[in-house]
């Protein structure tokens, strides 16, 4: 681990919130006359007792399949997204990197993900089946050739390929709206049991 992480990591750990607490008594003491002439000591001793007897941090070892999944799944668009950058016009890149935002969004729920085998699927898939299919299929076809709308058909392969990126986008907005959709009944849920409990509640979505 660099050593910037491992500061991070200390900088919002029990120990060092519970030494700046302290610190910050022995400050106020400073301030009010209690602690005397030495009282940068008394801080750095108060400081250094709330680091050492803070209780130490949860650790966490099991990582759930759902994080899992939805990892390598990330892994395989961040992959993906580096092979076609700079490889297609301005305007099918727009089309992909929105798309990628609405699945990365999805990804970051990945228990919600996971507790739905079909929206999983429609995302995995997505990720490692039919956006690769569209993008290459177009990349492997001549830029005039693809830019050009041919006698007989209603669009370029151009268009067909914007056709297809949009037909996925929907599909996933769909996914992260099921998504979103638990979230927010997971919030009213709450807010029953709170009216429930404390005879009301301003959680209360509509």
């Amino acid at each position: 681990m660099a050593i910037s992480e491992r500061v991070l990591r200390y900088l919002g750990s029990t120990r060092n919130i519970a030494g700046c607490v302290l610190a910050l008594l022995g400050l106020v003491a400073h301030l009010f006359g209690l602690a005397g002439a030495f009282w940068p000591v008394v801080v750095a001793a108060l400081y250094g007792a709330g680091a050492l007897l803070a209780p130490p941090e949860r650790l966490r070892l099991r990582i759930s399949h759902a994080e899992v999944e939805t990892s390598a799944l990330r892994d395989d668009l961040d992959a993906l997204l580096r092979r076609i950058e700079g490889r297609f016009p301005a305007d099918v890149q727009a089309a992909v990197a929105g798309l990628a935002e609405v699945v990365r969004g999805v990804l970051g729920r990945a228990e919600q993900l996971a507790a739905s085998p079909d929206r999983l699927h429609v995302v995995s898939q997505t990720i490692r089946s039919y956006l690769p299919a569209s993008l290459e299929a177009y990349a492997n076809l001549p830029r005039g050739y693809a830019l050009t709308r041919r006698a007989g058909r209603e669009r370029s392969a151009h268009e067909e390929l914007l056709a297809q990126l949009a037909l996925l986008d929907a599909g996933l907005r769909e996914v992260a709206d099921a998504v979103h959709r638990g979230d927010e009944q997971a919030l009213r849920d709450q807010g029953r049991f709170l009216r429930d409990k404390f005879g009301g509640s301003d959680l209360d979505l509509g």
